[in-house]
């Protein structure tokens, strides 16, 4: 990103370089090298010496600056570097632009990749002439290795050397070292490399580096947080093992030792790879380093795929599409097959044998392939889904939830979840999100919440059944709970209790080391190594000392004897990382599995997945796997820098701010829930805030890949805006509206061109808006006017959740509502009724409940407003009578409201009330132990 503090200025001098306008590493190191060539081609038309020496003298800061940052990549790297500035030195001007603007373009367009001879002068000097596009069988995967030692230049000469006569020409895999000789040095190549795919670490190296104060302090210094610098020299190559795993878990890592084998810790035998000693040769590294990476690289069901289609097979089964049969020798469709191409035919099968596998029982490739999943992915199991993470929610739920289980749950969640607690039969507890109501939507359920209504359940004698809390992670607007704060402060009240994040939209967050950490699987694994340790034992036992001195009754830490750590993800694999659509993989990490849920869980998977499961969405989901594996961190970065690219874009640009707003952190997320104290992402005169410390401490924070755009002075809702603007003029798809905003969403498939485009977009909608606002007469500007009031400060208020009516309720008065009894009860005509939102407020007057009969859903918010058995109040009856949209789910505008008639519910009530006390009688019922706290359910 260009930014005013790091261009050159008019006279073509090079302005300092204010890393607060940069987001990372990458866009700063590329806009250092884009500098030094527009300093480069300016020195080569200078003729004047006096002005040739200034120019000589800029362009050795510059190198300077860049010789900080090259060190930590194999390319261009400081050899390369050496080189561009010896011709300075030697006032080889020409060579030395057109050396420049070679690297620039090796580095922009990454062909160094692919062409080993890049990093030799001679290339530099040949340019790219007669270059050649290799085919997809000899493209070779590149990558790079981090050797951590305190070595001379001679000495890394000397193992480079070594390593290269070691390898075979025609080996799939080529790489290339880059030599850290410290710890902080290796975590901060890390950071800035994403070519890494491999580490070996000397036993002994030192830890400091020379290079913490500069340019890059401020991309590097939450990952330099370690205080290592007492400790002797032989334990620091563990302990940097121990936090590469944190940073990047998906590199392979080696040790050199000089020490026995049985001298090493535990530790260190779980961290690396393999240990060598110095007297191996350099082959077995070699070999070992390939080997690791054919172990990731490998895709077991897609290869397996891939093999069966290229088989000679009889087809004599089901599915005449089957190896295009049907398609290609049709005088009528034979376009579908000239559209997708004869490979997509080609593994279309029935078949689950020939080396294919079955989904619903897998021994074979998939079998394998959800294995490498997990790995990834940091669970202990992963199943793959082909019907989208809809379905992934209802296996998770009818697998964990029975009849009569109480169930916490978000109330604007995905319909998913909704749907599943009406086919579990579970006793529905709703949470209440804080209220946007200035933007018509919805944040997240504050921790307060929870534990309010848990503690409600606890003195009510409810919480042996309460069973599950379902939260989602990020949400559609991009709100990310803090996970680990979550589930500790729940395990404190509940030690047993199973969590279910839905991260649909979160899956990619796995592959950052800043967003890792507020990840389901994370989090599981961090918090069961955590309890099982004597250091927490000895806290929890301090803790309930204090609580005890204090007066306090309830913990904040949970029983280290007692705790369960039984987390459940689900993610949309095809929503933010590469899988066909409805490819989605359920996460588990359940330390009671095997004991209480695998079975169930085995029924659940078989009730709800095809026995004909499409074999392209595994194959992608297995391929999507392997991409995150080497690249996630590298496009999950990318990713998020173009999404600050696009705020700063807009902010930045003033006939945008005229119309346009991109939503703040501080718009999302009010001050009580961030302690950090961090307000936005980006400001334009200070750039960007770093947000590392919001990440770790505040209750909820930004995902800033999900941006809301405030379109209330267009005059223009959201759903018009999409469609009316977006869609039909420029063909933009985007993810949600509200009343007066619009969401867009950066993936890891976005490109700085998508980003220009929608730019583009905006602007050319902004002059037509400016067109219209000058055509209108003054009665048409004033109706304008008061749209635009009506969209900026008239938003309805959002309704939080009313309650189950009392035919409904699990137990009168506790929180926890029967929706299966009401959600079939309304499948019987003669106990509903409708009734229009006109008359709903007299019928409320005269004394009567309204108690709907459906799932009303309106897009948006495209939240359950009303669910079955809930009883209408006068502000959920606003809310829809304020409501402009046009969509709205279970709601018939020409009838109106579907509700229970009164003769039905009190039948119910009655029938209900006997089973109450047929309950009771034989121990089953919940006991009501004190008054009441909260009336909802």
């Amino acid at each position: 990103m260009a930014m005013t503090n790091g261009k050159s200025n008019s006279n073509g001098k090079s302005a300092h370089h204010h890393e607060g306008h940069y987001y990372n590493i990458s866009q700063l190191r590329t806009e250092l090298w884009t500098d030094l060539k527009l300093q480069a081609y300016q020195l080569a038309r200078k003729k004047n010496k006096i002005e040739q020496d200034e120019g000589k003298i800029q362009m050795n800061r510059a190198f300077k600056t860049l010789r900080d940052i090259e060190q930590y990549y194999a390319f261009p790297g400081l050899d390369l570097l050496n080189v561009l500035n010896d011709f300075l030195k030697n006032d080889e001007f020409q060579i030395l632009r057109n050396s420049i603007k070679e690297v620039l373009r090796l580095l922009v367009s990454e062909d160094y990749r692919q062409d080993p001879e890049s990093f030799s002068l001679a290339h530099l000097l040949k340019g790219k002439e007669q270059k050649s596009v290799p085919d997809q069988k000899s493209k070779r995967r590149y990558f790079e290795v981090l050797f951590v030692d305190k070595l001379t230049s001679r000495e890394e000469q000397v193992i480079s050397k070594k390593l290269a006569e070691v390898r075979d020409p025609k080996e799939h895999f080529i790489y290339q070292l880059v030599y850290a000789k410290s710890f902080q040095d290796s975590l901060i190549a890390l950071v800035a490399n994403p070519n890494i795919q491999a580490c070996v670490i000397r036993y002994e190296i030192q830890f400091k580096s020379k290079n913490t104060k500069g340019i890059l302090n401020p991309f590097v210094k939450d990952v330099l947080k370690y205080d290592y610098e007492e400790n002797p020299e032989y334990e620091l190559g563990i302990l940097l093992g121990e936090a590469i795993r944190q940073l990047r878990p998906e590199l392979d890592i080696y040790y050199v030792t000089d020490n026995a084998v049985n001298s090493l810790p535990d530790s260190a035998l779980k961290i690396f790879q393999r240990i060598f000693y110095r007297k191996e040769d350099a082959q077995e590294l070699h070999l070992s380093i390939i080997r690791g990476i054919k172990d990731r690289y490998a895709t077991p069901f897609y290869t397996a795929l891939k093999e069966y289609s290229q088989k000679p097979t009889g087809v004599f089964h089901a599915m005449p599409i089957s190896r295009g049969n049907s398609i290609f020798k049709s005088n009528w469709v034979d376009d579908f097959g000239e559209f997708y191409g004869r490979n997509l035919f080609l593994a279309e099968t029935s078949s689950t044998t020939g080396g294919l596998d079955s989904l619903l029982q897998p021994t074979g490739p998939l079998k394998k392939a959800q294995e490498l999943a997990a790995k990834s992915f940091g669970s202990k199991r992963t199943f793959f889904a082909t019907n989208g993470t809809s379905t992934s929610n209802k296996i998770v739920l009818q697998a964990l939830v029975e009849p009569g289980d109480v169930v916490l749950i978000d109330r604007d969640c995905h319909k998913s979840h909704h749907y599943g607690m009406v086919l579990s039969g579970a006793y529905v507890t709703y949470l209440d999100s804080y209220p946007l109501q200035k933007y018509s939507m919805y944040g997240a359920v504050p921790l307060s919440e929870i534990r309010e209504r848990l503690l409600v359940l606890k003195e009510a004698g409810r919480l042996d059944h309460v069973k599950m809390l379902l939260l989602t992670n990020c949400t559609f607007d991009g709100l990310v709970y803090n996970v680990e704060r979550v589930m500790e402060e729940v395990l404190a009240i509940k030690p047993d209790m199973i969590f279910l994040w839905d991260e649909a939209w979160f899956g990619f967050a796995a592959f950052t080391h800043t967003f890792r950490q507020r990840t389901a699987m994370f989090v599981a694994n961090k918090l069961c190594k955590k309890y099982k340790t004597e250091e927490y034992k000895e806290q929890y036992k301090k803790h309930l000392a204090d609580i005890k001195a204090s007066g306090q009754e309830v913990p904040r830490m949970p029983n280290p004897e007692l705790v369960k750590i039984r987390v459940y993800s689900t993610q949309s694999t095809h929503k933010t990382l590469t899988s066909l659509r409805q490819g989605s993989m359920i996460h588990i990490y359940d330390e009671e599995f095997e004991r209480k849920v695998e079975n169930s869980f085995h029924e659940a998977y078989m009730t709800h997945t095809s026995t004909s499961a499409n074999y392209q969405i595994l194959a992608s989901l297995d391929v999507g796997r392997r991409q995150v594996s080497f690249e996630g961190y590298e496009l999950v970065e990318k990713s998020i820098e173009m999404a600050m690219l696009l705020r700063a874009k807009i902010n930045d640009h003033p006939k945008l701010r005229k119309y346009f707003k991109v939503l703040t952190i501080k718009d999302i997320i009010p001050d009580q829930y961030r302690q950090s104290g961090l307000s936005e992402y980006y400001h334009p005169e200070h750039g960007w805030q770093r947000l590392e410390n919001a990440w770790e401490n505040d209750e909820f924070v930004l995902d800033p890949t999900k941006i809301n755009l405030h379109i209330g002075n267009t005059g223009v809702d959201g759903d018009t805006f999409k469609n009316k603007y977006l869609m039909d003029q420029f063909h933009i798809q985007i993810n949600k509206t509200s009343r007066n905003s619009v969401l867009f969403m950066t993936n890891i498939g976005t490109t700085r061109s998508s980003v220009s485009y929608l730019i583009s977009a905006l602007l050319k909608i902004a002059e037509q808006i400016d067109i219209q606002f000058d055509s209108l007469n003054p009665e048409e500007n004033r109706i304008l006017q008061d749209k635009i009031y009506s969209l900026t400060d008239q938003a309805p208020p959002l309704p939080d959740f009313s309650h189950f009516h009392d035919s409904f309720r699990a137990v009168a008065g506790i929180p926890g509502g029967r929706m299966r009894e009401a959600y079939f009860l309304a499948y019987q005509e003669n106990k509903c009724e409708y009734v229009k939102l006109t008359s709903c407020q007299a019928l409320m007057d005269s004394g009567r409940e309204l108690v709907s009969a459906a799932f009303v859903i309106p897009y948006p918010p495209g939240f359950p407003v009303l669910v079955p058995g809930q009883v209408m109040t006068k502000e959920i009856l606003d809310f829809l009578q304020a409501l402009d949209v046009k969509e709205i789910h279970g709601y018939r505008p020409e009838l109106g409201l579907r509700i229970f008639t009164d003769s039905a519910l009190n039948r119910h009530q009655s029938g209900t009330a006997l089973m109450g006390a047929a309950a009771a009688m034989a121990g089953l019922g919940g006991t009501r132990k004190g008054k009441s706290t909260s009336s909802k359910s």
